[in-house]
């Protein structure tokens, strides 16, 4: 398993893993044929994500494929330049190996090279599995917003968690 930054030439993979994770989990936002990203879009996406100094999306690839991936946006203003709003996500076949940890940890160190000092993430109350890793890696919970999805027919709530590096 490699942990690396994002190429644009994965666009194309990328894209592709995104539209099965929409199909195997429900607590990603996308339900399965909602995404409507185009490879162009993708394109674009990755690169203006390489472009900014404070945001990257590390990929895991295995055996040529990609496995998962973490994103962190940072902010785009001077007073939340040092904040990044993370996604985590994991091909279902993937999972219970310790690859979220490994993306984590490979996050923190590009957040500490690039002197980032707070890591937020938000997740569905209900992702019991995602909320033990968050909670492992250091990550605390700071508030619950009520209702915020609505999956199959329930409202779902949301955990904001954070962590502080440096």
């Amino acid at each position: 398993m490699i942990i690396r930054t994002i190429r644009e030439e994965d666009a194309q993979n990328f894209l592709e893993m995104s539209k099965i994770l929409d199909s195997e989990t429900q607590f990603l936002l996308f339900e399965p044929g909602e995404r409507e990203t185009t490879l162009k879009d993708q394109r674009e996406s990755i690169k203006k994500t390489l472009e900014q100094e404070n945001s990257t999306i590390l990929v895991a690839e295995t055996k040529g494929s990609l496995a998962g991936y973490i994103a962190g946006r940072g902010g785009n203003a001077r007073r939340n330049r040092h904040m990044v709003h993370i996604v985590i996500a994991i091909l279902q076949k993937h999972t219970g190996k310790g690859l979220g940890k490994k993306l984590f940890e490979a996050l923190e160190e590009w957040a500490q090279e690039k002197g980032i000092h707070r890591l937020e993430l938000t997740l569905m109350a209900t992702n019991t599995n995602a909320f033990r890793l968050y909670e492992k890696m250091g990550f605390s919970v700071e508030g619950k917003k009520s209702h915020v999805y609505m999956i199959e027919g329930e409202y779902v709530d949301e955990y904001m968690m954070s962590k502080l590096i440096k």
